[in-house]
């Protein structure tokens, strides 16, 4: 083999890392001017992060799919776990009306609560959930680059909510919190993040969403915001783009190490 040959091959890892961040930085620099056009805002002056919580800063999905199948089933209903996903971010009262009504069965107020309590306390006895790989290492880059992070979850999930300030100690204030119990209407409707710029005294051009499931990415792009999608479950990606994703990325690990990257782009005067 020749020396040209052999030099290039040496230096062919270089050259296809320098394409990629290439790739990235032009794909996070036309993602911010499209979204900026399109809804005709100026520029970002961002001031705060919005973070769900269950599949973003919590590996929980697991246990919520798990306890939806099984509270079902013991009613007569049918979802599967991988059918839970889509509904992730619903308030559960919502999820259990769409399931009943699908199957054709007439359910009381009442009734549903008395699901759900059965399926929060399936949930209970579940391995307790740990921190998301990169969610507390992301957390920190968001405060040392003085945002605030809130926190807009569909969740009611009392045992998750209390162990926020465990898992993230002195991340999430409560007045900085938008749960179940802040809303009338859950995602994939607005109104948990329009709650969120409401209670964060924000514009939709001073903060950005972290989202992982289709109704919530609905929801903040129908909020009028825009939304950083990490996949952190058994969805297609194609899913995820389709539900209003403005920038992808396959892990929140994979965005914790982008996070540099991307806040040079919404810094810059573009």
């Amino acid at each position: 083999m020749g020396q040209k040959v052999k030099r290039f091959f040496r230096f062919y890892p270089f050259i296809q890392d320098f394409n990629f961040q290439l790739n990235m930085m032009n794909t996070i620099e036309r993602a911010i001017q499209a979204f900026l056009s399109h809804n005709n805002y100026p520029q970002f002056d961002l001031k705060a992060i919005l973070f769900d919580m269950d599949g973003v800063l919590f590996d929980s999905m697991p246990n919520h799919a798990l306890s939806w199948h099984t509270v079902m089933k013991a009613h007569g209903l049918d979802l599967s776990c991988e059918e839970a996903y889509l509904h992730e971010g619903r308030k559960g009262d919502d999820t259990i009306q769409i399931v009943c009504r699908k199957q054709g069965v007439i359910i009381s107020d009442k009734e549903t609560k008395a699901i759900y309590k059965e399926k929060t306390e399936i949930f209970k006895i579940l391995p307790t959930p740990v921190r998301m790989a990169g969610s507390y290492e992301l957390l920190k880059k968001v405060m040392s680059d003085g945002l605030i992070p809130m926190l807009v979850t569909g969740s009611g999930q009392a045992s998750l909510l209390d162990s926020l300030n465990v898992s993230f100690p002195g991340v999430f204030l409560k007045e900085r919190m938008v749960t179940a119990f802040d809303v009338k209407l859950g995602k994939p409707n607005p109104e948990p993040y329009l709650k969120a710029l409401e209670k964060g005294n924000l514009k939709p051009w001073e903060t950005i969403v972290i989202e992982n499931a289709p109704l919530g990415i609905e929801a903040a792009h129908k909020a009028g915001l825009f939304v950083v999608v990490v996949n952190t479950g058994p969805l297609s990606d194609s899913i995820l783009w389709e539900a209003g994703a403005n920038l992808f990325y396959p892990s929140m690990l994979a965005l914790h190490e982008a996070w540099e990257k991307i806040m040079e782009y919404f810094k810059l005067k573009i």
